[in-house]
């Protein structure tokens, strides 16, 4: 058995992941977020920067105190008052390290700083030093290192390990190397600047080009040993190193990859709803491992392999990972096999003419909008077969709103196999949330709710919005969809189709009979 080397994670997610527009959070909800990255397995974290403000001082400063399991880093400028905050707000860490940053492109050097080199690797000198003096762990960033002189460079990272620094980061602060060049300044400094091979190297990559994972696999394959990852990728324009692509990279390539990370993968998916949901941060559909249709297929083709073997189309297993099993979308390139498969989890089994008049149904539905929700294939199950399948449908709504502090939503739901109708009241915050409550009254089952997504299809007087809503029954996550040009019919109408997949699970029904 092959020993692999294990790649230190370094998550910035709560200092640089916190810098992309839009994805502020309260300096209370740090804490609750670093428990949750701590749960995952991270080596060392970086929770804010603590000079910025006093809220992010408290929130460094709680955080070290908390997690003493963990190694907390201070960030800093190569400024003096920086790095005494740094010191400050982490000395009651278990583990302390301090990382500080220059600039060491003539770029930065010229338009941002305004100095000369000579006074730059001088300062980085008289501030790694001075840094030194409070932790015996110290990184030192040579920002926008990718686009710097390799002599410079050279020359500013000799400063840095001369007067104590112990890990050195050399960044694609831009996002513009690529694979081959990121990995080549990794090799060419830990051999070419004394003492390169002394200390430990980080990469931090940025995805403007969307190579910063490619680009950190190209720095530890050059022997750095810790990357610098926030979750989902987020951060400064377009973000980050994503760690959950970083990480399921190394595990589902360990033929080639000879590394490892202490990162437990079942914790994922949570993790990264949770970032997600605390920053109001939503993720494309497509971003790779964590988006909704990352493991979701609706060419026929692909439906046919994955019903007979995962591996055909699958490189992961979602499950591994956390992320619920629902591999399979109903849309107009699906086929027979993938329809059969989704009715067999409601216990209905159709074949023949009855199967052939669904399928064109459903193929005439799908080609209206694209995609086909369950609850929705079970109207037109119950309309082909002449008979109720669901448990539950939406009638009026009706929402009270204004300026006052509670919203009152009344709706009325259909129980279909009783055929009775009952009518419900709650009040909420908002609009969405007095619906929601209304309508949970009336189903008689224990459904937690779970997430909501609302998205907007189109614009104009035609917008319509798409709602995603997720709920929780017996253990088990099930997911409903619905579009309206109201938001808030939207939400109910994929509330009522969430909770008619659970309740109609193959594992809470008996088989249909047809």
């Amino acid at each position: 058995m092959t020993n692999k080397s294990r790649i230190q994670i370094f998550d910035t997610t709560l200092r640089d992941g916190e810098q992309a527009p839009g994805a502020s959070i309260q300096p209370e909800q740090k804490l609750a977020l670093a428990i949750k990255l701590a749960e995952l397995g991270v080596d060392v974290m970086e929770p804010g920067f603590p000079v910025s403000s006093p809220g992010e001082f408290a929130a460094v400063q709680a955080i070290s105190r908390e997690l003493q399991q963990l190694e907390i880093c201070g960030f800093a400028r190569a400024v003096r008052g920086d790095i005494d905050a740094a010191v400050k707000a982490t000395q009651d860490a278990a583990r302390r390290r301090i990382h500080l940053f220059i600039s060491s492109s003539d770029i930065h050097l010229k338009h941002q700083m305004r100095i000369s080199r000579k006074e730059a690797v001088a300062l980085a000198r008289e501030m790694t030093a001075y840094a030194k003096q409070f932790s015996d762990i110290v990184e030192f960033t040579a920002m926008d290192a990718a686009r710097t002189n390799m002599d410079d460079l050279i020359e500013m990272v000799e400063v840095a390990i001369e007067e104590g620094a112990t890990i050195i980061n050399l960044p694609d602060t831009v996002g513009y190397a690529l694979p081959q060049e990121y990995g080549e300044m990794f090799r060419r400094v830990r051999e070419g600047a004394r003492g390169g091979k002394s200390v430990q190297y980080s990469a931090h990559c940025h995805n403007d080009l969307g190579l910063a994972v490619a680009n950190s696999l190209a720095a530890i394959q050059n022997g750095a040993s810790q990357v610098e990852v926030t979750i989902n990728g987020i951060g400064e324009r377009t973000g980050n190193c994503a760690l959950e692509e970083l990480v399921m990279a190394i595990e589902t390539r360990s033929d080639v990859l000879d590394f490892s990370t202490g990162i437990a993968i079942n914790q994922l998916y949570e993790t990264s709803r949770l970032i997600s949901n605390a920053m109001h941060f939503p993720m494309a559909y497509n971003k790779p491992i964590v988006g909704r249709n990352a493991f979701q297929h609706e060419s026929g083709i692909h439906q046919d392999g994955l019903l007979k073997d995962r591996s055909t189309y699958e490189i992961m297993n979602p499950e591994k990972m956390g992320i619920p099993r629902n591999m399979i979308v109903l849309g107009k390139h699906s086929g027979r096999h993938a329809l059969k498969d989704r009715l067999a989890r409601y216990g209905i089994a159709m074949e023949g003419a009855e199967l052939n008049k669904l399928y064109d149904d459903f193929k005439e539905t799908a080609d209206k909008q694209k995609v086909v929700s369950d609850d929705q294939l079970l109207q037109l199950v119950s309309h082909t077969l002449g008979k109720p399948t669901q448990m539950y449908e939406l009638g009026e709504v009706q929402v009270i709103a204004g300026s006052g502090q509670n919203r009152v939503a009344a709706v009325s739901l259909r129980h279909l196999h009783s055929q009775q109708e009952t009518s419900h009241s709650c009040t909420g915050k908002g609009p969405l949330e007095a619906v929601i409550a209304a309508i949970s009254q009336g189903i008689d089952a224990e459904i937690i709710f779970g997430d909501l997504e609302l998205h907007s299809l189109s614009g104009g007087e035609d917008a319509h919005a798409e709602a995603a809503i997720t709920v929780e029954r017996k253990g088990k996550v099930y997911r409903g969809t619905a579009s309206h040009q109201d938001i808030v019919m939207a939400a109910g109408l994929a509330y009522v189709a969430a909770c008619n997949s659970a309740v109609l699970s193959a594992n809470d029904i008996e088989a249909v009979e047809v």
